[in-house]
This record gives structure tokens, C-alpha cells and sequence, in this order.
């Protein structure tokens, strides 16, 4: 028996101007660019950020094409399910957003696309059209994921 690994991605509920669901990471960059984030926020969000920048890799530093619109339309970043010191940190940013009312959904795919980028804790993905990702629930699609702030 083979086993199926689980990918999981944290994004809005809503699309971006430019038409995909920014991720967790994005959305919290925002905050901070913005300046919505109080001294205690922003301590967070910097601490965590260089932590996450020094646990894994930046796809984009190994391909410089793998966000590339033009090369990989719709590339998004999803994280292999077998990545528990990644995951267990998620909840931090998941308050971080929730305090500042920006809805972020929790996603998970044995198959959420067509894969570009793979290491060891994560994939980046030219998303299929519908109906590869799912809830955490189980149900549903990668655009109609369970709401978690």
C-alpha cells in the first residue's frame, strides 16, 4: 500500500486584484507593510518571519521563475503535511490576522496541482481549475475552504 502525502496551504477567502488568494504569509506581510501592526505584532511577525527564512527554502532563490505569472501562472506554495515544526508555528500568524479581522482558510490536497518546485517541506503549484484541494473538513474546493480567522 502506497502512502499519499497531504499538502496544506493557509490563504484568504478572497482574490486578490491580481486574481489568485494571497497565503498566510503574504497576508501577514501586508499587515506590516501597512502599518496595522502594534509594536507587540510586529515583534511577532518579524521574529517569525526570520525563523521561517532561516527553517526552509525560498522557492524563488532556487527558480527564479517559479512565481513567474508568465512561466507558472498562478504558482502557489503549499506545505507537505510531514512538516510539523513549519505547521506548529502557523497558529501565531493565524491570531495575527484574526486580530485585525482578515479571513484566512485552511486547505488541504493529496493533488493540489501541476507541481513546478518540491524540497523536502513544501511544493509550489500551478493550481488545477477545480476541485483538487479540499477542506479541512473534507469537503469543498481549493476555493470554498474552511474559514479559520
Amino acid at each position: 500500500m502506497s502512502e499519499t502525502t497531504t499538502y496544506v496551504r493557509f490563504q484568504s477567502t478572497e482574490r486578490s486584484p491580481r486574481g489568485h488568494f494571497p497565503g498566510i504569509f503574504a497576508l501577514a506581510n501586508g499587515l506590516a507593510r501597512e502599518g496595522r501592526l502594534s509594536q507587540e505584532q510586529h515583534r511577532f511577525w518579524r521574529a517569525g518571519n526570520d525563523w521561517y527564512d532561516t527553517a526552509y527554502t525560498d522557492p524563488s532563490r532556487v527558480d527564479p521563475t517559479v512565481y513567474d505569472p508568465d512561466v507558472n501562472p498562478g504558482a502557489v506554495a503549499w506545505f507537505k503535511g510531514t512538516a510539523a515544526h513549519l505547521l506548529d508555528r502557523i497558529p501565531g500568524y493565524l491570531a495575527l490576522l484574526a486580530a485585525h479581522g482578515v479571513p484566512c482558510e485552511r486547505l488541504e490536497s493529496a493533488d493540489p496541482g501541476r507541481v513546478v518546485y518540491e524540497d523536502d517541506v513544501q511544493i509550489v503549484v500551478v493550481p488545477r481549475q477545480a476541485g483538487a484541494a479540499v477542506r479541512a473538513d473534507g469537503s469543498g474546493s481549493a476555493q470554498a475552504g474552511r474559514t479559520l480567522s
